[in-house]
C-alpha cells in the first residue's frame, strides 16, 4: 500500500479520494497491541473494496470534518513514540510529514506499555514529544505518572467527552462485538446480554483468551459485574467447551467457516473477513450496556518534555483531520471519532451503540483479570 504524493502536491488541496490510502495489507489491529503479530491482511482487491467492505456500498462520499489544509502548519522537529504498529499507521504519518517542507518527524515504534516505561525512565531527558497509544489504558498510565500536559479545548472539543480527558484524546475506536454465523442464526436469535452466551451457545463459541483485547473485555466484565459474577461466567464458558483461537481474526474466520456459531472479538476483524470474501457467512451483533459492548480508543498525548508543545498538539490535531479519520475507517476498519466521518461497513454509528459507562484507562489493569481467568481454567 502506498500514498501517492505528486511532486507538485498542493498541501492546501483536500486529499481527493482518500481511498488512495488503500486497504491492502492494513486490514486490522492486533488486540490492544497492534504490532501486526498476527501476520494477516485482507486479501480483497483494494480498488474494488474501498467503500464496499462489509456492506456492499456502491461508493463512499468524501469525508466531512476539518481537512488538514485548514489546520495549522507543522514546522520544526518532532519525535513521536508510537505504540501503533508501523504497518497500520506508517503511511498516514509519512503522508502528514510529506505535506510540510519544514517539518522533520522522527517516529519510534514499540509497544504502548514499553513506550510508557521508556518515557518514565528517561525522565526530563526524554526526547518524546507525542505519545501515540493503541489504547486508553496506556494514555492514562502516562498521565498518572505526570508525564503529559494539557491539551487545548480547540483539540479536545473535536471528540466526545467519554473518549478524551484534558491530558489525552482518542483518535480512533474499536467496539467489542459478537460475530455470528449467518447460516446458523439470524440477527433476532442473538442475545443482547453478554452473560447469556455460555448457556445459549454452549459448545459453539469461540474466543482468543490470550489476546489483549479479549483480556480487556474480561477486565470490563470484572469492573461492571464484579469478580464473583465474572468468575462464574468464565467457568461457564470453559465448561461449555468454548474454542480458543490464536487471535481474533482467526476467531472470526472460524465463525465464517462454520467451526463455531459465535465469538467475542473487536468489530474490525469481522470487516477483515468480509474484505477477503464479501459473501462470507458472518455478521456483526452488539450487546447492550455491558462488557460485550465496550468501546476502547487509540489516542495521543503531548508529553511533558515536548520541546514545542504547540507543534506537538497540532500534530495530534492532524490525526483528527478529515483525511486521517477517513484513513482509519478505510484502512484499519476502525471507528472514526469525529462525527462527520462514518465507519466502513454496515455498522451502527457510535451514537447508536449502547456503550457501558466505565473508565477506559482501567482496562489496562490486566493482572487480576488473568488471575481470574486462570482460576476458571482458562489457558492464558
Amino acid at each position: 500500500m502506498a500514498i501517492n504524493i505528486p511532486n507538485d502536491v498542493d498541501r492546501r488541496r483536500f486529499l481527493a479520494a482518500t481511498g488512495a490510502l488503500g486497504v491492502a495489507g492494513l486490514a486490522g489491529c492486533t488486540g490492544d497491541d497492534d504490532s501486526g503479530s498476527d501476520g494477516e491482511s485482507g486479501d480483497g482487491d483494494a480498488e474494488g473494496s474501498i467503500g464496499q467492505i462489509g456492506s456492499g456500498r456502491a461508493g463512499r462520499d468524501a469525508p466531512g470534518g476539518t481537512s488538514m489544509s485548514e489546520m495549522p502548519d507543522l514546522s520544526g522537529e518532532l519525535t513521536v513514540y508510537s505504540g501503533r504498529g508501523e504497518f497500520l499507521v506508517g503511511e498516514l504519518i509519512e503522508y502528514i510529514e510529506g505535506l510540510y517542507d519544514d517539518f522533520d518527524l522522527t517516529v519510534r515504534y514499540a509497544g504502548s506499555t514499553d513506550h510508557v516505561n521508556a518515557i518514565v525512565n528517561e525522565g526530563d531527558g526524554s526526547p518524546a514529544d507525542v505519545f501515540y497509544s493503541v489504547n486508553a489504558g496506556s494514555l492514562g498510565a502516562l498521565a498518572d505518572e505526570g508525564r503529559t500536559q494539557s491539551l487545548s479545548s480547540d483539540v479536545t472539543d473535536m471528540v466526545r467527552s467519554e473518549f478524551r480527558t484534558d491530558q489525552w484524546i482518542g483518535t480512533s475506536g474499536r467496539a467489542r462485538t459478537v460475530p455470528y454465523n449467518t447460516e446458523a442464526f439470524s440477527a433476532d436469535d442473538i442475545p443482547d446480554d453478554i452473560m447469556a452466551y455460555p448457556e445459549e451457545f454452549a459448545g459453539t463459541l469461540g474466543w482468543a483468551p490470550s489476546y489483549g483485547s479479549c483480556q480487556a473485555f474480561v477486565t470490563a466484565m470484572r469492573l461492571i459485574e464484579g469478580e464473583d459474577a465474572t468468575l462464574e461466567w468464565l467457568e461457564s464458558v470453559v465448561e461449555s467447551g468454548i474454542t480458543s483461537y490464536p487471535d481474533e481474526f482467526a476467531a472470526c474466520q472460524g465463525v465464517a467457516d462454520g467451526e463455531v456459531d459465535a465469538a467475542f472479538t473487536n468489530h474490525y476483524y469481522i470487516q477483515r473477513v468480509l474484505d477477503g470474501s464479501a459473501e462470507a457467512s458472518i455478521d456483526t451483533a452488539f450487546t447492550s450496556g455491558d462488557a460485550g459492548a465496550v468501546f476502547n480508543v487509540a489516542g495521543a498525548a503531548v508529553v511533558d518534555t515536548a520541546s514545542d508543545a504547540t507543534l506537538a498538539e497540532n500534530f495530534v490535531r492532524h490525526l483528527l483531520s478529515a483525511e486521517a479519520q477517513d484513513y482509519f475507517a478505510r484502512s484499519t476498519f476502525e471507528y472514526p471519532l469525529i462525527p462527520d466521518v462514518e465507519p466502513v461497513g454496515d455498522l451502527p454509528t457510535i451514537d447508536e451503540l449502547d456503550v457501558p459507562d466505565i473508565d477506559l484507562t482501567q482496562l489496562s489493569d490486566l493482572e487480576p483479570t488473568i488471575d481470574l481467568m486462570r482460576e476458571a481454567g482458562v489457558d492464558v
